[in-house]
């Protein structure tokens, strides 16, 4: 399962994984209905499961993989927050996924707590992401964090990591993919890109970064452009005034605010005439992409069909 994951990563071929966001409660059931009729398990390469996001209290990020990996056969990236563990927890969270075969981790850092619907919650954060990275290097060895042997030793696991999609200076977003590349990332997931040109400049700063990089491994690594359809006008304003490291485009704000204006219907088909010429123009320059829709599998099914019939 594993290496055709990678392979299909690896190739010049369309890529696709689908984020999930686990519910609010105790049971994944509703969301495995809805991927099982939406079908869209059998269009992507694999998925990837969000951890506690906006500090908001989410069902566990690595039991919800572990479930959806078992029901669809398909691998998943578990997400795992820095925010909410120390370096013993995380090692501990690891093993135990590993022996359940989940082995693809995206390294986050999290949303800081104070944006948290919990009472007086507080971060953890011993460091940023590139600790959980440091110590996914240190568990490839067969060690753990103090360097002690680990019997039996795990599994491979597939470290990947994120990176802003936009920046005014693209000499610091590079600083910050080559620090994750050098820390072992086998692949880094952008935010949201809506203009080829912003995803031509990721392209050329992340094949700087891998140059430059002193791990072997990062000659394999590869960039994942993250996709949002944008379907409503204050979504779409929302992200451009609020949410640092994307960029929209004014032309995409300007269409979205006229659509609105003549009513929610006419607002979602443009919007995702917007979405399917955004998803055809990023996937065409580099068909590496990672969909994040709110549990919307009916739009990844619009995306990917439209891909399709061109």
């Amino acid at each position: 399962m594993f290496n055709k994951f990678c392979k299909k990563l690896h190739s010049n071929n369309l890529f696709v994984t689908v984020e999930i966001t686990p519910p609010h409660g105790a049971s994944m059931d509703k969301i495995i209905e809805k991927i099982e009729k939406s079908g869209i398990d059998k269009k992507v390469d694999g998925f990837s499961i969000t951890d506690n996001p906006l500090a908001q209290l989410k069902m566990s990020s690595i039991l919800s993989a572990i479930r959806v990996q078992q029901t669809f056969k398909k691998p998943v990236i578990a997400t795992v927050s820095m925010r909410d563990r120390n370096k013993l927890s995380l090692q501990s969270s690891l093993l135990g996924a590993n022996d359940f075969d989940l082995r693809l981790i995206l390294a986050l850092t999290g949303d800081p707590a104070k944006l948290s619907d919990q009472p007086e919650v507080k971060g953890v954060l011993e460091r940023d992401s590139t600790l959980l990275l440091s110590i996914i290097y240190r568990l490839n060895n067969g060690v753990d964090y103090s360097n002690k042997p680990l019997k039996p030793a795990p599994k491979p696991i597939y470290p990947f990591a994120v990176s802003n999609a936009y920046a005014k200076d693209y000499k610091t977003l590079q600083k910050r993919m080559l620090k994750k590349l050098n820390y072992g990332a086998r692949a880094i997931i952008t935010q949201p890109v809506y203009d080829v040109e912003n995803a031509k400049r990721l392209l050329e700063i992340f094949a700087e970064a891998k140059e430059q990089s002193i791990r072997e491994s990062s000659k394999e690594a590869e960039l994942i452009f993250g996709q949002f359809p944008a379907v409503r006008a204050r979504t779409v304003n929302f992200i451009a005034d609020n949410v640092p490291g994307i960029k929209v485009p004014k032309k995409i704000i300007d269409e979205m605010n006229l659509a609105a204006m003549d009513g929610k219907e006419r607002e979602e088909e443009i919007g995702l005439e917007i979405s399917k010429e955004t998803f055809q123009s990023i996937t065409s320059l580099h068909p590496k992409v990672h969909l994040m829709t709110h549990n919307r599998f009916d739009l990844c099914n619009t995306l990917l069909d439209a891909y399709k019939s061109n």
